[in-house]
């Protein structure tokens, strides 16, 4: 997908939060902005304090600039089927382009380094470069120094060092360097940043490695989305948002961030800011489904293993024998804390590291979590006998536990209620189990597990239905519409052209969705302990695409999605949320998103035959 954007970007403060693409090598992620600046880093995790951070704070953020030193219009593509990034200059004497990738790690031969690669060239005419690369480190807290030598600048803060190394004079300036240099038609520069200590040293990065690493990330990117089955008619945006799941993994563990971002607003100036930089269970479990429906077992399994040596390892809480989210290492404790001294997005503090919602009740993951399981040992490989113990006791838990009020798959922080989505949930884990335990003649309680199935079953139909909307609704014995119900069908739990449903359809047709684009519930008529208003909830449009699809509007289906593409940023990605001009909201990019993206395509294309 190439696209051009608006001219002059540079000048801006703030780029907009859809003015990024994103490149990473599986363990970490760097946005590159329109203007070629790099203005969201961290080092050497998704969940490490950031090297670069401007966009939290464009004064004391950091950030790695790289652009043309003249006017220009910029144009950014993803060099076809990877995650290269092209950055594009077009000025009077001549066109230039950045090419941003982070190589692959091979943890065997040289464990440790992790290496941001900038390959700046003039493709046509000439044209003049300057780059400044100024990192902050801890969020701008720790003070660094700075040895520059022939060719190369280490910055060396008290828990990290980075090595950046040029084909081009850099000088400096203070603890910062910069350069300034004009390339002609067919010449390059590169710039390689690598963390360095703990046994990696720093290394040149010549013209000829840049290449071979160049060539290396390509075929990585391609060999890895061959084995992608999807062959209908969305094929390059649901390829695209497939990319992006596999960027917000970590390798290492086989966790799934749920956004490489933290506290990117809701609403510009608003608090509604949050650190996704962790395993969400539910987004994670989510992203299994959308990737196993594409044919990536690979993904499946390594998240089998994060959970079997993390969150089976880990003894059952205050919340139950799940957390609603864990680090990318698996561990449970995730304090939040808030930077007082980042201004935050366009002035959208508080800027928060860390997640306070993680010791809240959520008992929808229960069903997400299962229902992964059940696909992955449906459509990836029989699940082992351990881990069928582990649902025998997530299902246990279950059906002691079900009944009760809890924070929601929103994680609203006004206090809990009977969420009409969790008792959803939880019906799904009892099911999910009771078809594996019967496919598999697997060991379990099938008849408490199915007594307490069909309990779940009547209490929603009988009190999660308002006969004054004739439509099901968010909390049990209440009347406020809320998206989520949209995946009752989805999951299977009512067909998708029960009376009852088609009514809840269209009533939430009429009040929660706007050109296509749905809001999760109106926070006036169901307070979520936050101030502000928020923009619509882009998982829950996508999701709209699909039940609209299920319940045979075929046209309307196909038009809402067509729409919703049109949201997108100028390379297929999108954020959590959009707002009322149509700009990206929220951390960025974000997995619930794509992955609905791609579950709404898949359904979608195979209604339409």
């Amino acid at each position: 997908m190439s696209t051009g954007i608006s001219a002059d970007v540079s000048n801006a403060q703030y780029l907009p939060i859809s003015d990024h693409g994103l490149i990473g090598d599986l363990r970490t992620t760097a946005l590159v902005g329109a203007n070629g600046t790099i203005d969201w880093y961290c080092c050497p995790r998704f969940d490490s304090p950031s090297v670069f951070a401007a966009l939290l704070d464009s004064d004391k953020g950091g950030s790695f600039e790289l652009a043309a030193d003249v006017p220009t219009t910029t144009k950014q593509f993803y060099f076809p089927d990877t995650n290269v990034l092209i950055t594009r200059f077009y000025a009077d004497d001549g066109v230039g382009e950045i090419q941003d990738f982070m190589p692959i790690a091979d943890e065997s031969s040289e464990p440790g380094r992790h290496r941001l690669i900038r390959r700046v060239a003039c493709v046509r005419g000439s044209l003049p470069f300057r780059v400044r690369v100024a990192p902050r480190f801890d969020y701008g807290i720790q003070p660094h120094t700075l040895r520059l030598t022939h060719g190369q600048a280490v910055f060396e803060s008290p828990s990290l060092s980075l090595a950046l190394t040029a084909t081009v004079p850099m000088e400096s300036d203070g603890a910062d360097v910069w350069a300034e240099f004009k390339l002609q038609e067919g010449e390059q520069a590169v710039f390689a940043l690598d963390r360095v200590g703990e046994g990696v040293a720093p290394r040149s990065c010549p013209s000829t490695e840049a290449e071979e690493e160049f060539t290396a990330t390509v075929a990585f990117w391609r060999r890895w989305l061959s084995a992608s089955r999807y062959r209908g008619r969305w094929r390059e945006t649901v390829h695209r948002s497939a990319l992006v799941l596999k960027l917000l993994t970590y390798a290492p563990t086989g966790g799934i961030v749920a956004a490489p971002t933290t506290s990117l607003p809701e609403v510009v100036g608003g608090e509604r800011n949050w650190d996704y930089r962790y395993v969400w269970v539910r987004d994670a479990a989510f992203c299994v489904y959308a990737l196993l429906r594409l044919g990536f077992t690979e993904e499946a399994e390594a998240f089998m293993r994060f959970l079997t040596a993390n969150v089976c390892a880990c003894p059952p809480g205050p919340s139950g024998p799940l957390q609603i989210m864990y680090g990318i290492d698996g561990r449970s404790e995730l304090p939040e804390r808030q930077l007082e001294h980042l201004e935050g997005y366009q002035g959208s503090w508080p800027v928060r590291v860390g997640n306070a919602a993680v010791g809240q009740l959520q008992l929808d993951i229960y069903g997400a979590l299962i229902d992964a399981v059940y696909l992955y040992d449906k459509w990836g490989k029989p699940i082992s006998s351990g881990d069928w113990d582990y649902v025998g006791t997530l299902v246990d838990w279950v059906c002691a536990n079900w009944d009760q009020p809890d924070e929601g798959i929103w994680e609203t922080r006004g206090g809990r209620k009977d969420f009409l989505y969790s008792r959803l949930m939880c019906w799904v884990a009892i099911e999910r189990a009771i078809r594996m335990a019967g496919h598999r003649g697997l060991p379990a309680d099938t008849a408490r597990w199915q007594r307490t199935r069909d309990a779940i079953y009547r209490q929603i139909m009988q009190r999660g239905w308002s006969a004054e909307h004739q439509a099901f609704v968010q909390h049990l014995g209440g009347d406020v519409l809320d998206a989520s119900v949209l995946m009752m069908p989805l999951a299977k739990f009512i067909s998708p052209t029960d009376p009852k449903w088609l009514s809840t359809l269209t009533a939430l047709g009429d009040h929660l969705v706007s050109d296509s684009l749905v809001y999760r519930y109106d926070p006036e008529a169901s307070p979520d302990g936050l101030r502000g208003m928020e923009g619509t909830f882009s998982i829950c449009s996508f999701w709209y695409v699909e039940a609209l699809a299920r319940a045979g509007r075929l046209d309307e289906a196909r038009l809402a999605f067509e729409k919703m593409l049109t949201y997108a940023n100028h390379l297929g990605l999108f954020a959590e949320e959009i707002g009322q001009a149509g700009e990206q909201r929220g951390n960025f990019p974000q997995a619930f998103t794509h992955l609905a993206l791609i579950s709404a395509a898949f359904n979608l294309d195979r209604a339409l035959g």
